[in-house]
């Protein structure tokens, strides 16, 4: 497996070693020891998986008092993923970097605390799968305006199919500190 650091500090492009012949492919989409010498050291506590049809774009979402790491990959179809620092003294707060992840190249990006995901789906579907290391609380969830000038991500098409939720998510500019992740705390640091 390759491993890539990225602009952000702390997000890792995974590239697997895949094995195929005619019959098809094998990989291993985790494995703790070589994850963990990679710099990978979140423990995974619940497995996530969501399929969406072409140009469904899913967040930005993150969790508040307890964030979540996640190690993500899609199984079928491709898709544009998204990650937004909000940790509030990095100094890339406000940035953003983004993968394009399919069922062709099997790359993984993991994401660590402290940032808000997203995804947009480019393919006819795409079903997604991440791990957390955090379970999710619908009570502690933030999140994020898709399309927040401030931040400009260039999502691959300017009208994607939202939820009503997505769609109310505040700007990053109207975000108070404590509606923000809350990694330091929660490490104790």
């Amino acid at each position: 497996m390759r491993v890539s650091d990225v602009h952000l500090a702390g997000i890792k492009v995974i590239d697997p070693q895949v094995f195929g012949d005619p019959r098809g492919f094998f990989l291993e989409s985790y494995h703790l020891p070589r994850y963990a010498a990679a710099g990978i050291a979140a423990v995974f506590v619940q497995d996530n998986l969501s399929l969406s049809v072409r140009h469904t774009l899913r967040g930005l979402h993150y969790q508040i008092r307890h964030p979540q790491a996640k190690l993500i990959q899609v199984l079928r179809g491709e898709v544009f993923d998204v990650a937004v620092d909000l940790r509030k003294d990095s100094p890339t707060f406000g940035s953003w970097a983004g993968f394009y992840l399919s069922d062709v190249n099997h790359r993984q990006v993991f994401i660590p605390e402290g940032f808000a995901h997203g995804f947009m789906v480019l393919s006819s579907e795409a079903l997604f799968h991440y791990k957390c290391a955090d379970v999710y609380r619908p009570e502690d969830e933030g999140g994020l305006l898709w399309s927040d000038t401030q931040i400009g991500i260039q999502w691959p098409l300017a009208e994607p199919i939202l939820s009503d939720k997505d769609r109310r998510w505040p700007p990053l500019a109207r975000l108070s500190p404590e509606h923000l992740p809350r990694v330091a705390e929660r490490s104790g640091t």
